[in-house]
C-alpha cells in the first residue's frame, strides 16, 4: 500500500475506532440504565419483585451521610471565596451588598449541585466501581448469576437509588453551606448586615432556581450510579482492571456531569426559566 495512503488513512481509522469506542460505552451505560429502570419498575408494581430496603439504607448512608461533612467543608470553602472574590470588583461601583445577589443565584443553579456531584463522585463513585469491581474479580457476580439471582436488581438498583437520593440531598446541603457561609464572611468581613444580606438574596433568589438545583442534583446522582456501577461490572484483568475502572469512572462522571449541566443549563435558558 501507498505509503502516503497511510499517513492519511490511519488518524481517520483511529478517530473512528475511538469514536466507535466511546459510543459502545455510551450504549452499555444506557442499557444498563435501561435494565435499573425495568427492575425499579417491577418492584413498584409487582409484589413478586421486591427491593431489600436494608439495602437501599445502607448504600443511602454509605453513599450519602458519610460525604456530608466533606461536602460541607468544600461548599463552604468555595462560598468564602467567591465573596471575596466579587467585593473588590462590586465595590468599584458601590454595590458591594450585591454580593448575595450574584452568589444566591449562582451557588443554588449551578455551584451546589455541582460541588455535591463532583464530590460525591470521588467519595463513592469511586467506591462502588472499585466495590463491584472486586466482587468481579473474586467471582462473586458469578455466584450470583448461578443462583439464579440478577446482579441489575439486586447490586445495581439499590447502588443507583442511592446516589440519586443522597445526590439530591446533598445537592440542597451544599447550596446551603455554600451560601451560609458567604453570609458569614460577609457579615464579618465585608460589613454587610445580615438583614441587607437576607433582604437582597430573597429579592434575587426565586423558587425556580432552588427547583432548578434538586433537579440536577437527582440528575447528576443518577449519573454518578449508573457510571460507576457499568465500569465495576466490566473490570477485568484482576486488580489493575479494578484501579483502571475507578480512575475511569471519576473521569468519566466529571465529563458526564458537566455535559448535563450544560444541557439543563441552555435548556432552562431557552424554556426562559431563568
Amino acid at each position: 500500500m501507498n505509503p502516503l495512503l497511510i499517513v492519511v488513512l490511519y488518524p481517520i481509522a483511529v478517530i473512528g475506532r475511538r469514536t466507535l469506542g466511546i459510543l459502545n460505552h455510551i450504549g452499555e451505560v444506557m442499557y444498563l440504565l435501561f435494565e435499573a429502570t425495568r427492575w425499579f419498575w417491577r418492584s413498584t408494581t409487582n409484589p413478586n419483585y421486591r427491593l431489600g430496603k436494608s439495602a437501599i439504607v445502607s448504600q443511602i448512608c454509605r453513599i450519602g451521610v458519610q460525604s456530608i461533612f466533606i461536602v460541607i467543608l468544600v461548599s463552604g470553602s468555595v462560598g468564602l471565596i467567591l465573596a471575596l472574590q466579587l467585593a473588590p470588583p462590586l465595590e468599584d461601583f458601590g454595590q458591594v451588598d450585591k454580593v448575595a445577589n450574584i452568589i444566591s443565584v449562582a451557588v443554588l443553579r449551578e455551584l451546589g449541585p455541582l460541588i455535591g456531584a463532583i464530590v460525591l463522585t470521588g467519595f463513592a463513585g469511586a467506591s462502588i466501581a472499585a466495590e463491584l469491581g472486586t466482587m468481579v474479580v473474586s467471582e462473586e457476580i458469578e455466584a450470583l448469576e448461578a443462583s439464579a439471582l440478577n446482579p441489575v436488581r439486586f447490586l445495581v438498583v439499590p447502588r443507583m437509588i442511592a446516589a440519586t437520593v443522597s445526590m439530591t440531598a446533598l445537592g440542597v446541603i451544599s447550596s446551603f453551606a455554600a451560601i451560609t457561609a458567604a453570609m458569614l464572611v460577609s457579615m464579618i468581613v465585608l460589613d454587610i448586615p445580615y438583614e441587607t444580606f437576607m433582604s437582597n438574596m430573597l429579592t434575587q433568589a426565586k423558587q425556580v432556581d432552588f427547583w432548578t438545583g434538586v433537579v440536577k442534583g437527582g440528575v447528576f446522582g443518577a449519573i454518578i450510579g449508573v457510571i460507576a456501577c457499568k465500569n465495576g461490572l466490566n473490570v477485568s484483568g484482576g486488580a489493575a482492571g479494578v484501579g483502571r475502572a475507578t480512575t475511569y469512572t471519576v473521569v468519566e462522571c466529571i465529563v458526564a456531569i458537566v455535559a448535563a449541566d450544560l444541557f439543563f443549563t441552555a435548556m432552562f435558558f431557552a424554556l426562559k426559566l431563568f
